[in-house]
């Protein structure tokens, strides 16, 4: 039977760094993917609510719900209040450091939901109704007695355990109504093991335990941040969230956790985020490496130059966690999408287009991770020299783009921009020395030919803007990025016209910044990152009053844990596309950057 379908920004997110799963204020696991983020779904009912299947606690009767994530983790804690009680469930992936994993039996993968009652009494009820390969497989679940269950696919073990007695259902899932008292105290376990036999270590002693170390080491990691002051609590949520969208074993952050969650509701525009874009290289590595997240930094770049040695100078837009080639994009037929929007997607047809932008994105990533004095090792030299050779020749190709249109290709101008930062950044590093034989007359000229197309070709004169593209009149807000790359002051006169034009036509309110000019054929809502692309160009430009006074609107469209999705609906505040959204947390984060730095230089 199909349930109610929660709104995006009612949904929260749990994990460890290897996988994630979605949680809506009612209690219910909705999207779970295992052993991986693109690994075929558990739990889908946020694709298909009919028949994606989810794992939900909850009160029997109407709740009141408020929840919290446990201070600096990814510990969620949903509490539901009536007259007669109040319940606590806590829901996590245990995390702990290598050294604990080794000393117990530790799963790789399992995710643990606690109930304790809080006060007076009440009732819950318990479904267990998991639906393999998005929603294609109903699993036979096998009791193997003392409250434990078990599903076998091939050499694949799920195992389900509780100390309570849950009962077969009409769904072919299990059931349980539970009753609980002040101080009672309810759990369960869902481990995955990819050869059997699985590790089952025994439930009730180690819960509380596995609770205490998961919370000390998402402290421990949220502590050696060096940010401090105004927005710390949404700074750090936003890089705890980039940690869960990490995969520890490569480094690699993929963009969001899910697939198909629709830019715009009952439409089309719904695309699998589970893999990793270069485009987002040069921001992650400058939120890392700016809130003091060495070690992770390091981890990511290392996977950045792993991912693209075997295609260089070549480059793909898309990399799997692993830095394969992510699979075909097709459509999901079975499944009827996030409140009915149509197709769900798996893969990205992004993995065939030419994105001249990532370029830059990974020159500036590693010109960040050297750093001013030191020399990169030799292969990375070439490797820098060949994307300085790629780039001279190829940059005057039309291309699709950062927002990865399906259309013609253009001349856009943020490719233009990065392939000019690309040539920038590989003669800064040859200046100090850490670059050697780089064609720097080469470079010097096409550096300069990139920048007269973009200031001749790129400006509108009638419009006093620098445009989507040359010759259009398309705003853009990624024109808003010209001063973070260096390529021209925030305070110049060409850059506070395109600004007024940009305030004009992409602003349906504060806060809120669409990415691009609306059409009748495309209409889509407000791009979140690009609020925070306003707030570090008003920082840069020295108004920071103003910049501090958007950064405040725009925060305030966050959901009460403060995630956000891709996109803010302007009219009803609702989030909108994949969720949460790497892409927006690290706009955020890089936004409060710059406010942290010309808060010194006042």
């Amino acid at each position: 039977m199909a349930a109610e379908v929660s709104k995006i920004q009612d949904y929260a997110i749990i994990g460890n760094a290897r996988s994630a799963a979605l949680i809506s204020k009612h209690g219910s696991i909705d999207w779970l993917c295992w052993p991986r983020f693109d690994s075929p779904s558990i739990f889908g009912a946020i694709v298909d609510s009919t028949i994606g299947g989810r794992w939900s606690v909850c009160p029997e009767s109407d709740s009141r719900t408020s929840r919290r994530y446990i201070d600096n983790t990814n510990v969620l804690e949903t509490t539901f209040s009536t007259d007669s009680g109040k319940i606590v469930l806590t829901d996590f992936m245990p995390v702990t450091s290598e050294e604990e994993k080794k000393r117990r039996l530790w799963p790789e993968h399992e995710l643990i939901r606690h109930i304790q009652c809080a006060e007076g009494e009440m009732e819950l009820i318990a479904e267990f109704n998991p639906r393999l390969d998005y929603g294609s497989t109903a699993p036979k679940i096998r009791n193997t007695g003392k409250f434990g269950w078990k599903i076998d696919i091939g050499t694949i073990v799920f195992t389900f355990r509780s100390d309570v007695e849950l009962a077969p259902n009409s769904d072919g899932g299990l059931t349980a109504l539970l009753k609980l008292k002040a101080g009672n105290t309810i759990a369960f376990s869902l481990t995955f093991s990819a050869e059997a036999p699985a590790v089952v270590p025994p439930l009730a002693p180690l819960i509380t335990e596995k609770l205490h170390l998961t919370i000390d080491w998402w402290q421990r990691w949220a502590g050696q941040t060096n940010y401090r002051g105004a927005y710390e609590s949404q700074v750090i949520r936003s890089a705890l969230v980039l940690k869960l969208l990490s995969y520890a074993p490569s480094g690699a952050i993929i963009a969001a956790a899910t697939t198909s969650l629709p830019e715009r509701i009952g439409g089309d525009l719904n695309w699998d985020y589970r893999f990793a874009w270069l485009r987002d290289a040069a921001f992650t590595v400058h939120a890392l490496y700016g809130l003091g997240y060495k070690d992770d930094a390091d981890a990511f770049v290392a996977w950045l130059l792993h991912a693209t040695r075997l295609t260089r100078p070549k480059l793909r837009t898309i990399y799997d966690v692993f830095g394969e080639c992510p699979p075909d994009e097709r459509e999901l037929l079975n499944l009827s999408g996030y409140a009915d929007s149509r197709p769900v997607r798996l893969g990205n047809a992004a993995i065939k287009q030419l994105q001249l932008d990532v370029y830059g994105e990974l020159v500036e990533a590693v010109a960040h991770f050297i750093g001013e004095n030191q020399r990169p090792d030799r292969d990375v030299q070439t490797m820098l020299r060949q994307f300085g050779e790629y780039v001279c020749e190829h940059w005057q190709e039309p291309d699709n783009g950062i927002w990865e249109e399906r259309g013609p290709r253009r001349h856009y101008t943020h490719s233009l921009l990065m392939c000019w930062v690309a040539l920038d950044r590989l003669l800064e590093m040859h200046a100090r020395g850490q670059l050697h034989d780089l064609a720097v007359e080469k470079c010097e000229a096409e550096r300069q030919r990139i920048r007269e197309e973009i200031e001749m070709r790129a400006w509108n004169s009638e419009l006093s803007a620098y445009m989507q593209a040359c010759g259009s009149e398309v705003m853009d807000a990624t024109a808003l990025l010209l001063p973070y790359h260096g390529f021209e002051q925030a305070s110049s006169q060409h850059m506070q016209q395109t600004y007024a034009r940009i305030r004009e036509r992409l602003v349906p309110r504060r806060g809120l910044v669409y990415r691009y000019d609306q059409s009748k054929d495309r209409r889509e809502g407000a791009f979140a990152i690009c609020s925070f692309w306003e707030v570090d160009f008003l920082a840069r430009s020295g108004n920071l009053t103003e910049a501090r006074e958007v950064f405040e609107a725009a925060l305030a469209y966050a959901n009460d844990v403060d995630l956000f999705a891709e996109e803010i609906d302007p009219e009803t505040g609702d989030a909108l596309g994949n969720f949460p959204q790497g892409f927006t947390h690290l706009g955020l984060i890089n936004a409060a950057l710059s406010l942290r730095g010309s808060n010194r230089r006042e």
